[in-house]
C-alpha cells in the first residue's frame, strides 16, 4: 500500500474517531439534562394524593416545590467552585448519584424523608443546572447554540413526560412508586458518566488548568444576564402555577384549563430548540430576544383582555415566548463568557438569583390575587415583569463577554 493511501486511511480513521467522540459527548450531556426536571415536574400531579396520605396542609405540601427551588438559589454559586477544585466530570457524576439517592429518600416514607429527600435532589439538580453550560462551552466551543438547543429541548421533553406519566404510574405503584421511578434515569446516567470520569479532566474545569473567576458581581453584563434569567424564571413559574386558575376565572372549564397548560409546555419545546440555534449564528441576539419577549407580552395581554376568547392563540404565544426565553438564558451563559470557568461562574450567579426569584414569585402573585379578588392586577404586574425582561435582555444580548473590557472608542 502506498504512503499516500496509508495517510488517507489514517486521516479517515481519525475523523471517524473524532466524530464518534463528539457523539458520545453529546449523549453524555443529554443524559444529564434528562434528569434535571422530572424529579420536580412529577410531583405536581400527585400533590393531592401526597397531601392526603401524609396529612399535610396545602401550605406545607407546597414546600415540595419550594425547597428544590431554594436549593437551586442557595447552591448555584457553590457548584463552579466545586468544579474548579474537583473537575466537572467528578462533580457531575456525584450529583447524579446524589439525585438518585434524594429521589429514593423522598419516596422512602415519613414526612422527614419526604422533605429531606426533596432538599437533597434540589441540591443535586442545582449542580447540573449550573455546570452544563460550562461543559458545553468547554467541549463544544464552536457549536454552543446547537448543543444548548439539544439539551434545553431535552429538559422540556423530559419535564413534560414526567408530568404526563406520573399520575398513570401512581395508579399502579402508588405515589411513592411513581416518584421513585425517576431515580432510574439518574442511575443510568451516572453509569454512562463513569468513562468520562475515568478519562476526563478531573483536575480542573478546563484542559489548561483552572483559575479563579472574580468581579462577576460587579459586572453590568453579568447582572443583565442574571436579571434576564431571573425574570424569565419568575414569569415561567408564575404561569406554571396560576395559568389554569386564570383561565378558569375567565370562564374555562377545569379540564380544558389543564389542557391549555399542557399545550403551553408542549409548544415551548419547539422554541427551546430553535432559539439557541438562531442565536448562536450571530454576535448579537437582540432581535431574537425582542421576538421572544414580544410573544410573552402578546400572550399576557390576550389573557388580560379576553382569557376565554382565542385562548389557544394566547397560550401558543405564551408557550413559545417562555420556551425561547429559557433557552436563550442558558445560551447567554456560554456566549457571554470567554472560557468554561467564566461560563460556569456566570451560570451560578444567574441561577442563584433567578431561582430565588422563582421560589417566591408564585406565592407573591397568589397573595396579590387574594388581596384584589381578581387576576387583572397580577397579570398587569406580570406584564411589567416582561417589560423589564426586554430591557435586561437587550443588555444581555449585546456582543460582549464578562471579564473582557469593551474596546475603547477613538483609538
Amino acid at each position: 500500500m502506498s504512503k499516500k493511501a496509508s495517510t488517507k486511511g489514517t486521516s479517515a480513521g481519525h475523523h471517524g474517531t473524532t466524530r464518534f467522540r463528539v457523539v458520545l459527548l453529546v449523549v453524555s450531556v443529554v443524559l444529564v439534562s434528562v434528569n434535571l426536571r422530572p424529579a420536580l415536574t412529577s410531583v405536581a400531579p400527585l400533590i393531592g394524593e401526597i397531601r392526603a396520605d401524609a396529612g399535610l396542609s396545602h401550605g406545607v405540601v407546597g414546600l415540595l416545590t419550594t425547597l428544590p427551588l431554594l436549593a437551586f438559589g442557595v447552591l448555584s454559586p457553590v457548584a463552579p467552585r466545586l468544579a474548579r477544585r474537583f473537575g466537572m466530570e467528578r462533580v457531575l457524576l456525584v450529583s447524579l448519584l446524589a439525585l438518585a439517592a434524594g429521589i429514593l429518600l423522598r419516596s422512602a416514607g415519613g414526612v422527614a424523608a419526604l422533605f429531606s429527600g426533596s432538599a437533597v435532589l434540589g441540591a443535586a439538580i442545582a449542580v447540573g443546572n449550573v455546570l452544563l453550560p460550562g461543559l458545553v462551552k468547554r467541549d463544544f466551543p464552536e457549536r454552543v447554540g446547537l448543543v444548548t438547543s439539544v439539551y434545553s429541548t431535552t429538559l422540556g421533553v423530559s419535564a413534560t413526560l414526567a408530568a404526563g406519566v406520573s399520575l398513570p404510574v401512581a395508579q399502579y405503584a402508588g405515589w411513592r412508586g411513581s416518584l421513585a421511578l425517576w431515580s432510574l434515569p439518574a442511575v443510568i446516567a451516572a453509569i454512562a458518566w463513569i468513562p468520562r470520569f475515568k478519562g476526563g479532566r478531573n483536575g480542573g474545569a478546563s484542559a489548561g488548568g483552572h483559575h479563579e473567576v472574580g468581579g462577576l458581581w460587579r459586572s453590568p453584563l453579568a447582572w443583565q444576564v442574571t436579571l434576564f434569567m431571573g425574570l424569565q424564571s419568575l414569569a415561567y413559574y408564575v404561569t406554571l402555577t396560576w395559568l389554569p386558575e386564570i383561565l378558569r376565572a375567565g370562564g374555562m372549564s377545569t379540564s380544558r384549563a389543564g389542557w391549555m397548560l399542557a399545550l403551553a409546555q408542549a409548544v415551548a419545546i419547539v422554541s427551546m430548540f430553535f432559539a439557541p440555534v438562531i442565536a448562536g449564528r450571530r454576535p448579537s441576539q437582540r432581535a431574537v430576544v425582542t421576538g421572544a419577549v414580544a410573544l410573552n407580552g402578546a400572550g399576557i395581554l390576550g389573557l388580560m383582555a379576553a382569557p376565554d376568547a382565542a385562548s389557544v392563540l394566547w397560550i401558543l404565544f405564551l408557550g413559545l415566548g417562555q420556551g425561547a426565553c429559557f433557552s436563550l438564558a442558558l445560551t447567554f451563559f456560554a456566549l457571554r463568557a470567554p472560557d468554561p470557568e467564566h461560563s460556569a461562574a456566570l451560570s451560578g450567579m444567574a441561577q442563584c438569583v433567578g431561582y430565588l426569584f422563582a421560589a417566591f414569585g408564585p406565592s407573591l402573585f397568589g397573595v396579590l390575587r387574594d388581596a384584589t379578588h381578581a387576576w387583572t392586577i397580577p397579570l398587569a404586574l406580570l406584564l411589567a415583569v416582561v417589560v423589564c425582561l426586554q430591557i435586561s435582555g437587550l443588555g444581555a444580548a449585546r456582543d460582549a463577554q464578562v471579564g473582557i473590557p469593551p474596546p475603547r472608542t477613538g483609538e
